[in-house]
């Protein structure tokens, strides 16, 4: 068999379910391949900002958000804990941060793309592309299925086949994460352990751990964000995750053995300076994690992935697909590259930073509107906290 689409988009995640939803709703015969059947499990703390929803049209909140943050509780080794509120001041507008499975929000976001007229295929892994002609690409699937398209969208993840088909991004380097789902009854463990609180612990070396509230269950995970080496991605660095995760269920009252957990990593393509994201003419784009459009300080990426495959859609249909690297740049580069220097200064001197920044009265706040895409980092560069950490140096960009 072998068909044509205009745009083929590889992976059902949020890049992948906003890209094929932007590409139909233009009118563009557009197929989405997923190779897990869906809806499927997604190894992710799920905290996407409630400003993302700006980005969703068609798409009720309802659907996906299993608790709305409004508080988080910081700690430095889990002790000196700092509890703050994210929206300290009435006068100011309100934020918050949703919290989502990203099996149910993954498969919403997929469900929109098929109202929209994208045809979703699941359970399908694609096994190769290559250019056919000047303006098509040829895929064949793990089934023996072949197709052609005008362009494909690589939104595969971190460790995606279409950027290694494409050649694109040869020596992308990764940093870990490790995550657990732990049921939970509101109401056990310590006072603090409700469902408009975020927890987040600094003492992880070259990272953080978090507690997230989900409707029954508490998403608790690790990352060294900061260590993107080989050694970064060993088991030795899994199991320091590990021993976290226990750590920190143990201060909260929800103990567990690490042999009661089901652990699951994932790695994290922290963005390390912009880089080629398209190939052949631009009948190839990568999008989301796939790009490297993860957040290097606080390694979340949700929604950049919907930003990034949402505007992958758009600039197939309006014929700008050829300069989709310089459109990343455009919207990406300024606010990823500070993020990087800050992130760099915040994993060498963690405890300094928490001291003078996480427990700033203002500290939450701004992470926060960072979070939301309210305050862009290159602001935060040039703000009085990191000059007086620098010794009264300006950071290095």
């Amino acid at each position: 068999m072998s068909t044509h689409y205009d745009v083929l988009v590889c992976g059902a995640g949020p890049a992948g379910a906003c890209a094929a939803y932007e590409a139909a709703v233009r009118g563009l015969r557009t197929l989405l391949l997923e190779k897990r059947p869906l809806p499927r499990y997604k190894t992710c703390g799920g905290g996407v900002p409630l400003t993302v929803g700006n980005e969703l049209p068609a798409l009720v909140p309802e659907a996906f958000v299993e608790a709305t943050v409004t508080q988080m509780r910081h700690t430095w080794n889990f002790g000196d804990a700092h509890l703050a509120d994210i929206n300290p001041n009435p006068d100011e507008p309100p934020m918050s941060l949703w919290m989502v499975q990203r099996a149910v929000f993954d498969h919403a976001l997929t469900a929109r793309a098929a109202r929209a007229g994208a045809e979703v295929r699941d359970g399908l892994a694609l096994r190769h592309a290559e250019p056919e002609g000047d303006t098509k690409v040829r895929v064949t699937t793990a089934d023996g299925d072949a197709y052609t398209a005008n362009h494909i969208v690589g939104a595969d993840g971190a460790n995606g086949l279409v950027a290694r088909l494409a050649g694109l991004r040869p020596q992308r380097l990764l940093a870990i994460a490790l995550e657990a789902e732990i049921p939970h009854r509101w109401g056990d463990g310590h006072p603090a352990l409700r469902p408009e609180i975020a927890h987040l612990e600094y003492g992880v070396r070259q990272g953080y751990a978090w507690v997230f509230p989900k409707a029954g269950h508490l998403s608790v995970g690790a990352g060294m964000f900061g260590q993107r080496s080989a050694e970064g991605r060993g088991e030795a660095s899994k199991a320091e995750l590990a021993r976290w995760i226990t750590g920190y269920l143990g201060a909260l009252g929800v103990p567990r053995r690490a042999e009661e957990i089901e652990f699951h990593g994932h790695p994290l393509p922290i963005w390390s300076g912009a880089e080629t994201v398209h190939a052949w003419s631009g009948r190839v784009l990568l999008a989301g994690d796939a790009a490297g459009l993860v957040n290097p300080l606080f390694g979340d990426g949700i929604s950049y992935a919907c930003r990034s495959g949402a505007l992958a859609g758009r600039a197939i249909a309006e014929g700008r697909a050829a300069g989709w690297t310089e459109v990343v740049r455009e919207h990406f580069a300024a606010g990823h590259d500070a993020a990087l220097t800050l992130a760099r200064f915040f994993y060498q001197f963690p405890g300094v930073c928490y001291r003078m920044g996480v427990k700033h009265p203002r500290g939450t706040r701004i992470a926060a509107r960072l979070i939301s895409g309210d305050l862009g980092f290159d602001a935060v560069l040039d703000r009085v906290p990191w000059k007086a950490l620098m010794g009264g140096k300006k950071l290095a960009r």
